[in-house]
């Protein structure tokens, strides 16, 4: 009789990868990838602490010394914050009424985006109705749509409304002072349904069948396997798409600039800051004050909902 032995791996032996991929992956993972990567983030983080530090020193050593001379000669002042959030003059900065508009423009642009793309999403995904693939194709190809495209006509649209023949079809709008935030809700919501979609078809799509197939089974209607199934699942996609979204409404200029003007009504932060500088350029010394504080507010979202985000990114990339 043969007898067949098989000789155990030996403790403390690595499978060697075999693909480049996994040969690259190994060696990032090294102590020398790992100190590299730190080294990165230290030299990426300084400009940030150069201009945090300069956001508290007096106008006259920002003008004349760099940031790294504070050490030698520390002086602290929180002047710059007090003009760009209550200066009384108008170049001064007066950023508390902006930092509202900013708001007020951010919440509702974030939170339409996210109920209607979850809406179409599961939509596209789990409710079977004629054309249903041609519209989730046009969906996707408008995110190769630049933005600026589509500028001329949202304008055209909410000033002259839609015509066909001569006869109306909608109406203008014609919005005055705080009603102009409407429109800038509108085109931030036209502009990042595409991507919204996208992004959570395919978390939606990768859920159970069989857990969409007991619960219609158990006589659950589309809106209650939405609002009972499918929402609290896609939970971390919705945080990570809401963090996007949201520094992307934040941040823009562009946007908040043309459809609810430059006036101190409706302006967001952002407007505010280009004029920080002064008409010559010579009050630069307001625009690291201003900076830290348009990015408080981005700062506290993203460290509340961190979790999220990474399980956002991470999932369906395993199983089980």
């Amino acid at each position: 009789m043969t007898v067949t032995t098989t000789t155990p791996a030996l403790a403390g032996t690595e499978t060697q990868p075999t693909t480049v991929a996994g040969r690259v992956r190994k060696r990032l993972n090294t102590r020398w990838g790992t100190a590299a990567s730190i080294l990165i983030a230290i030299v990426w983080t300084i400009p940030t602490f150069g201009l945090l530090v300069s956001s508290f020193r007096p106008e006259d050593q920002i003008k004349t010394t760099g940031w790294w001379t504070f050490f030698s000669d520390p002086q602290l002042t929180l002047e710059n914050y007090e003009q760009v959030l209550f200066g009384r003059s108008s170049s001064a900065g007066q950023l508390a009424s902006y930092f509202v508009n900013s708001i007020v423009i951010t919440l509702p642009s974030v939170l339409f985006p996210l109920a209607f793309a979850a809406l179409a999403a599961y939509a596209l995904a789990w409710i079977n109705f004629r054309g249903r693939d041609w519209i989730y194709i046009g969906i996707f190809t408008l995110q190769i749509v630049p933005l600026q495209m589509a500028l001329v006509p949202l304008l055209s649209f909410f000033s002259q409304g839609i015509s066909v023949g001569g006869i109306d079809l909608l109406p203008a709008w014609n919005l005055d002072d705080e009603q102009r935030f409407l429109q800038v809700w509108f085109a931030h919501t036209c502009f990042a349904l595409p991507l919204g979609v996208f992004l959570l078809h395919n978390f939606v799509s990768q859920l159970p069948r069989d857990l969409m197939e007991a619960a219609r089974v158990d006589g659950a209607t589309h809106p209650k396997i939405f609002r009972t199934i499918v929402l609290p699942l896609i939970t971390p996609a919705l945080a990570a798409y809401g963090i996007f979204q949201f520094l992307w409404v934040w941040n823009d200029l562009l946007v908040a600039l043309i459809f609810a003007g430059g006036g101190d009504e409706t302006a967001p932060l952002t407007v505010r800051l280009a004029e920080l500088a002064g008409t010559r350029g010579n009050e630069w010394q307001r625009l690291t004050a201003g900076a830290f504080v348009a990015i408080v507010v981005p700062l506290l979202v993203f460290l509340s909902l961190q979790r999220y985000f990474v399980r956002g990114l991470l999932a369906g990339s395993v199983k089980g």
